[in-house]
């Protein structure tokens, strides 16, 4: 029997492997410090799960309407107006489970078979994927450490052919925390309108930027809004994770075409979270700053302490809570006996020598380099880079 073709080849994780390991040596009682997470450490602030529980206790939580509550699409307008200068109708907003959801609901949205989609590497691990899954042909476009990892607008011109579809922006970015400037998402959203490009505008770190402040593209102007899709969520800025609600802005047309695939394939968001999202966005914002200033401290720390080891280097990134470590010097070489050919290998060693868990950069497009996340404590930040100093010294 055959089964989709399309489906079936959609490639795992390249990182399970690793993942694997380093859960069986956690299970046997082995130590490790584990700099993979993608997840804030903090827990979900009080005032949210207070709201949660209230609903529970108190309010309808049936179904709702496929796309979300109006109170939480009401919300959302609001923050896109006061925070990012967006203003949208109602039936503008989709409400998904979570930012991954609304990335797929979009890149289906606007993809027809042999349609090409631009994405910049170093490149959050899901985009390639999520566009095979849609049928459409993903085109890699490198931004260079020199660069701080982005890609420039006369970079993406040069890969530009009939079949471009769009091209997916992740400011501040996962793996690298880059975060583009006004000038260079100008130069994007000019170039975008030229030919006749869709922007996916991936913005789930927004509130999470160090260094300059974050911009939405789409509020250039009517036109760059018209053919931009900006999504974002909950998980990232407010702790959330778990609770899974994301959300696309875009004209009408795409919005109902996303509407109806939901209504479809999972029809409502959680509706209890929901609840808890419509607080997150209207309540006391006290705990999000608390979080950002312990972030900003955590990634000074660990960018200074990978700097001070020999062979390693890393740009300090302005967004999101990721630091590429550049480990050039070590690929085509043998550390203690392990040959190292690839990042893949790095991480493999890290693990078993150092007892420590970096995601390897293969998995982002980006084979010299790994990703290190500074969501978890100062303490163990310290130690863990710490153990791959001597690891490498040794």
């Amino acid at each position: 029997m055959i089964y989709s073709k399309k489906y079936s080849s959609i490639e795992p994780s390249i990182t399970l492997a690793i993942s694997a390991k380093e859960k069986k040596m956690k299970s046997e009682g082995i130590d490790i410090i584990g700099f993979s997470v993608g997840e804030p450490d903090f827990r979900t602030p009080e005032n949210i799960r207070a709201k949660a529980i209230e609903a529970i206790n108190e309010k309808a939580i049936g179904y709702t309407a496929a796309s979300g509550m109006p109170e939480l699409k009401k919300a959302i307008i609001e923050k896109l107006k006061k925070e990012n200068n967006l203003e949208y109708s109602p039936n503008q907003i989709v409400i998904s489970n979570g930012a991954k959801h609304s990335l797929h609901n979009a890149i289906e949205a606007i993809s027809n078979p042999g349609d090409e989609i631009i994405v910049p590497a170093p490149y959050w691990v899901s985009y390639i994927e999520l566009v095979n899954m849609a049928g459409a042909v993903p085109v890699i476009v490198e931004g260079l450490e020199e660069n701080e990892f982005k890609v420039s607008a006369e970079d993406i011109s040069k890969v530009v052919t009939d079949k471009t579809k769009a091209i997916i922006l992740n400011s501040p970015s996962n793996p690298t925390g880059a975060v583009y400037s006004k000038e260079e998402l100008n130069a994007i959203a000019d170039l975008a309108v030229e030919k006749d490009i869709i922007i996916i505008s991936d913005e789930i770190y927004e509130k999470l930027i160090y260094d300059g402040e974050h911009i939405s593209i789409a509020s250039f102007s009517e036109e760059v809004k018209e053919r931009t899709i900006v999504i974002n969520g909950m998980s990232k800025a407010y702790a959330m994770t778990g609770w899974r609600i994301g959300y696309t802005a875009s004209n009408k047309e795409l919005a109902s075409i996303m509407d109806n695939m939901q209504s479809h394939a999972t029809s409502n968001p959680n509706t209890v979270a929901q609840y808890a999202s419509i607080e997150a966005l209207e309540g006391d914002e006290s705990s999000v700053l608390d979080m950002k200033k312990e972030f900003n401290e955590r990634r000074s720390l660990m960018v200074d302490l990978i700097n001070d080891i020999d062979g390693l280097s890393c740009k300090k990134p302005k967004g999101a809570f990721y630091v590429m470590v550049n480990i050039s010097n070590f690929i085509g070489k043998s550390i203690n006996g392990k040959e190292i050919k690839n990042s893949l290998d790095f991480a493999d060693f890290l693990l078993d020598s150092a007892k420590v868990a970096v995601v390897p950069g293969i998995a982002f497009g980006s084979d010299n380099y790994i990703r290190l996340s500074y969501a978890t404590s100062k303490e163990k930040i310290t130690e863990g880079i710490s153990r791959i100093k001597k690891s490498l010294e040794s």
